[in-house]
């Protein structure tokens, strides 16, 4: 008799650590436990793998580097990837359907391997995820400029690309010390990886499936991502709230999003259709209202009676300048700098806005009166301030200003900006209403919508009261003013 055993088959989603940041993440993925999911590790130092207890590890370039690691060289980890590119495309080929990247920036192998990676998912047509981290200040100016070309490479070869910043981390989390630095950096890696990922393969009463996420990230650019975990009173409010403010948010802002993804997890003490009405209305209130918002629940008694909630937020217009690396850089204090010789001659001419026409003709100027030269200035400040303002309006893509850059204050500015705008909704009051009773049902329809919300609208004249007189003025013959009725109007309607 023969059984039909079943087989234990590969995971739709891989997740695949590239150098040494990017394995020790991993390692920690795996230690932790994410479900559903595969991993495998790629090193070009052969010996730092062999302490993971992640069962795939793929060494790169062992002809190149003889599994000595790439020297903090990109080019070297890229030429190290290249090489052992096929053993990486079979492990991605094995039915896999999203597969996420995940690197330390400004080392040699995950800056130089981790876009090759990425590309070659892309090329099987796999939903790529970059999950990566940019050094810390400390680790050097190079390390920090590597990081910034490696992260603009990844970028161009992956469909969502979600950025933690180490030194933000620092920021939150104060003075630590080297390996609680980057075990809390390693801890974001899994919280991010961990979160997107249990969306598919969790099931719950709402499902979020695969293709709901695909939606979401394909080709999104640069991602936003908020997860938070919270129990005690008011446990939805603060979960979302933490959430929006997670140290994965850059610059804690969401408005603009195209598209939301949010996943609502609960444990034992199940969500109710209160807390999921509270959190949607937030983040749609702080996201705007052309944003597309796709929310799922499942269960996880993990949590115990914590609610947990993931918010994913992409689709950002592609000229933001809060997701270029050049802005990273900028904002890090390791932009690019510009060189600019004093020694130059070449003068270069202004374009000139407006073209100015003459209908005069020319006339010889007579050669004694070229001797005596006579000006005659007007105030011509308000025509041409004017000239400027009908210039400004007349639509013409070609008449315009440069955009500035954007000063420390002016940013600091829209950051309180935002700040104050989500602390008024925070505070404001939702009213939760309950459809449990038909008498519930008739006084809201007794009701209009604009006076529930306290919407003020402008006073309308009642279109009973007439709008004309009764009376008309008239101009007799002999000069006398004649008073009378109306003609158009009539009492009696037919």
């Amino acid at each position: 008799m023969l059984f039909d055993l079943p087989k234990d088959e590969p995971s739709i989603i891989k997740i695949i650590g590239v150098g040494g940041g990017g394995s020790n993440a991993v390692t920690h993925m795996y230690k932790q436990g994410i479900v559903g999911v595969d991993y495998a590790i790629c090193n070009t130092d052969s010996q730092a793998m062999q302490l993971s207890p992640v069962p795939t590890r793929i060494t790169l370039g062992q002809a190149l580097t003889e599994g000595r690691g790439a020297g903090s060289k990109p080019s070297v980890g890229k030429q190290a990837c290249l090489e052992s590119l096929e053993e990486i495309t079979r492990f991605l080929e094995d039915g896999t359907k999203m597969a996420f990247i995940t690197a330390g920036m400004g080392g040699g192998t995950g800056t130089g391997a981790a876009p090759i990676i990425a590309k070659a998912a892309q090329e099987l047509g796999i939903l790529t995820v970059g999950i990566v981290t940019l050094p810390f200040q400390f680790e050097g100016r190079i390390r920090v400029c590597n990081g910034m070309e490696g992260l603009e490479d990844l970028r161009k070869n992956v469909d969502c690309l979600v950025v933690i910043s180490n030194d933000k981390l620092r920021q939150i989390h104060g003075n630590l010390s080297i390996s609680q630095a980057f075990a809390h950096a390693d801890n974001i890696l899994c919280t991010a990886a961990k979160g997107i990922a249990e969306i598919i393969t969790v099931p719950g009463y709402v499902n979020v499936d695969f293709e709901d996420v695909n939606t979401v990230m394909r080709g999104s650019g640069v991602a936003i991502m908020g997860t938070a975990a919270v129990e005690g009173e008011n446990r939805a409010r603060r979960a979302v709230d933490e959430a929006l403010n997670s140290p994965l948010l850059e610059e804690n802002n969401i408005r603009g999003a195209k598209n939301i993804l949010v996943n609502i997890t609960s444990g034992v003490k199940e969500a109710t259709m209160d807390e999921i009405f509270e959190i949607t209305e937030f983040i749609q209130e702080e996201a705007g209202n052309e944003t597309n918002l796709i929310w799922g629940n499942c269960f996880d008694e993990r949590l115990g009676e914590k609610l947990a909630v993931t918010i994913i937020a992409t689709g950002f217009e592609a000229g933001d300048r809060r997701f270029t690396a050049s802005a990273a850089g900028r904002q890090s204090g390791t932009g690019e700098r510009q060189v600019v010789h004093l020694d130059e001659d070449e003068k270069k001419s202004a374009p000139s806005l407006f073209t100015v026409t003459s209908d005069e003709e020319y006339r010889p100027v007579d050669e004694k009166a070229a001797n005596k030269v006579e000006f005659e200035f007007d105030d011509i400040r308000e025509t041409v301030e004017q000239i400027r303002r009908n210039k400004s309006n007349n639509g013409d893509p070609f008449v315009g200003r440069e955009e500035q850059d954007i000063s420390p204050e002016e940013r600091r500015r829209r950051i309180e900006e935002a700040q104050r705008r989500r602390e008024e909704i925070r505070n404001k009051p939702i009213n939760v209403v309950k459809l449990n009773s038909p008498q519930t049902i008739i006084e809201l329809e007794s009701q209009p919508a604009y006076l529930r919300r306290n919407v003020n609208l402008d006073d309308v004249p009642d279109a009973e009261k007439p709008g004309m007189s009764d009376w008309t003025i008239s101009l007799e013959e002999e000069g006398e003013i004649k008073l009378g009725g109306n003609s158009y109007l009539h009492d009696n309607v037919d």
